[in-house]
């Protein structure tokens, strides 16, 4: 139930299948509690295998009330039933004896086939825009975290980033191989400050109904404003960054990829 219509995620991925190499993919973020996380389990089990082991789950609650009235789920249980659906689809991929018993969701009786072509299963980050209940429970569940673009800032994200890290390795796991992302990273690149600022008043603010002052640290504007951005974010610690043209989506991606990426400093 978004502020404008989009393409049903999932189903958005497979269609580009084909098409897509040896491409990584990446789903951020899916919501299990939404669409049920044995349905979910089962539609990210066929894509992976279709993709002959390229995925990557991105999960998280939605930040939507009226999503969760449409399908009859209460609001308030979203952050206990994103927890027992992640060890839910573990369950179900893993083909195991152990299964699952939550106060939500079994795996009792359930038995999936097939099981994904990764082992155990895709590995599953966890969307948290960084408050210390969700970090904790990143550090806790996941295989990886995701960011929010439009959530954060360089300093902020560094920060959380390394609290993440303490928690992962207080839990005995090596936080020198666990990821990050930052997805919902609304971009253009245009030297028109004009056509920049259109953007932002326009389009963006209206639609995640937000104040222009707290979107300003989007990269949108200039190849060079823009490459500034994305240097600050390598700076801060972050690995990937998926981003999201406000328009004019296949020449912003060319323009990012021809004007803006040779600027940027990754070296940080």
């Amino acid at each position: 139930m978004f502020a404008r219509p989009w393409l049903d995620g999932l189903t958005a991925l497979t269609a580009v299948l084909a098409r897509s190499g040896e491409m990584k993919l990446a789903t951020t973020v899916a919501v299990p509690v939404l669409r049920g996380p044995a349905a979910t389990a089962k539609i990210l089990a066929a894509i992976d295998v279709l993709s002959n082991g390229r995925l990557v789950v991105g999960v998280g609650p939605g930040s939507s009330a009226r999503d969760y009235e449409v399908v009859g789920v209460p609001w308030d249980d979203r952050w206990k039933r994103l927890d027992e659906s992640v060890l839910l689809l573990r369950a179900l991929w893993r083909d195991d004896d152990e299964g699952f018993q939550g106060n939500y969701y079994s795996t009792a009786g359930i038995k999936m086939a097939p099981v994904p072509i990764q082992r155990p299963g895709p590995p599953i980050w966890i969307g948290s825009w960084g408050s210390g209940a969700g970090l904790r429970r990143v550090a806790r569940l996941a295989d990886g975290w995701l960011a929010s673009g439009y959530n954060t800032t360089p300093e902020l994200f560094a920060e959380a980033w390394r609290n993440i890290l303490t928690h992962v390795a207080a839990a005995g796991r090596d936080a020198t191989r666990f990821p990050n992302g930052i997805a919902t990273m609304w971009c253009y690149v245009t030297d028109d400050r004009a056509r920049a600022e259109a953007i932002l008043s326009e389009v963006l603010a209206p639609m995640l109904n937000r104040p222009l002052d707290e979107l300003r640290g989007l990269p949108i504007g200039s190849p060079e404003d823009c490459a500034e951005k994305f240097s600050a974010y390598a700076a801060a610690g972050a690995q990937r960054i998926f981003l999201w043209p406000l328009a004019e989506e296949r020449r912003q991606l060319e323009l990012i990829h021809e004007r803006v990426l040779p600027l940027v400093n990754a070296g940080g």
